[in-house]
């Protein structure tokens, strides 16, 4: 069930691309404030920026495709990248941890949605 009224600029690819975005930044954003609660390796600031990079990536790329930009294929290609990056370093970190084996899977499926915008392009 979709948050947002889907626009006829929107395709289905978009719609999911979409979607994928907003869950990876609710995930990376939870997963922030999981890893500072944890403390250690956790908090350590690079993974923490990586983090935020991520979430951030991901809301710009959902805002530019709900509003049809052309230049959403740019940002969603840089957003692959953050994720990318993302789930490399919560695998680094996850061992068992559920939040961060949860927070990388999600990050894996929006890199791949997103590199998938890009190269359409449209």
């Amino acid at each position: 069930m979709s948050h947002h009224l889907k626009a006829e600029h929107i395709s289905e690819e978009m719609h999911d691309c979409i979607e994928n975005c907003s869950d990876c930044h609710d995930v990376c954003t939870e997963a922030i404030v999981h890893c500072l609660t944890k403390g250690g390796a956790y908090a350590d600031l690079e993974h923490i920026k990586t983090l935020l990079d991520c979430a951030q990536a991901c809301d710009t790329s959902r805002d530019f495709m709900l509003r049809g930009s052309a230049l959403h294929d740019m940002y969603c290609r840089g957003c692959s990248h953050a994720c990318d990056r993302c789930a490399e370093s919560c695998e680094q970190l996850a061992g068992d941890d559920e939040v961060l084996r949860n927070c990388a899977q999600t990050c894996r499926r929006c890199a791949e949605s997103c590199r998938q915008m890009a190269a359409a392009g449209h």
